[in-house]
């Protein structure tokens, strides 16, 4: 299958000069959703992962149905507040200011393996800050996966340490 053709590409949003790569539309196709969350499976399966980390709010659309699949359990990174006990945070910068994100203290052991799923890699900022905070408990991240990658914003720079696999890729 050929996963690009279930993508909707919006020009201008949510600025001009921004080329919107679309995920619903990949979602709400059966068989394009199933496709995605099967490669990243696949592509998972033997490297004995123990957590699939997903940061809020898309890469729980993808990294739920990816560790129930591969036997593992499910973390979700949120934006800071939205989580009810004790959490280790990272705050990092975004074009026009910071944001936070958040992670259960207890979420992650030391040594357990874990795969970052997300829908979209882009300049590596806030996979780079998950990243982080999974280091920060102790966690070994093994692979980053993805549905989406922009090439040309060379996000797969800030993560050196891991593989990094991404289904459909654009020049931006």
């Amino acid at each position: 299958m050929d996963l690009k053709n279930s993508v909707r590409v919006i020009e201008g949003f949510p600025k001009e000069g921004i080329s919107f790569k679309d995920i619903t539309t990949v979602l709400k196709d059966k068989d394009a959703f199933k496709y995605a969350v099967d490669e990243i499976v696949k592509h998972l399966k033997d490297m004995n992962i123990d957590l699939v980390v997903g940061p809020e709010a898309r890469g729980f659309l993808f990294g739920a149905p990816i560790a129930y699949a591969i036997g593992a359990g499910f973390i979700p990174v949120r934006k800071g507040g939205k989580l009810p006990c004790e959490t280790v945070k990272v705050i990092y910068d975004l074009e026009y200011g910071k944001d936070e994100l958040e992670m259960h203290k207890d979420a992650i052991r030391p040594g357990q393996r874990v795969a970052v799923v997300d829908d979209l890699l882009a300049t590596g900022g806030t996979i780079s800050s998950v990243a982080n905070l999974v280091e920060k408990l102790g966690g070994k991240i093994v692979s980053a996966d993805f549905v989406i990658e922009l090439t040309d914003l060379k996000g797969r720079d800030k993560l050196k340490n891991c593989d990094v696999f991404s289904l459909i890729q654009y020049n931006r």
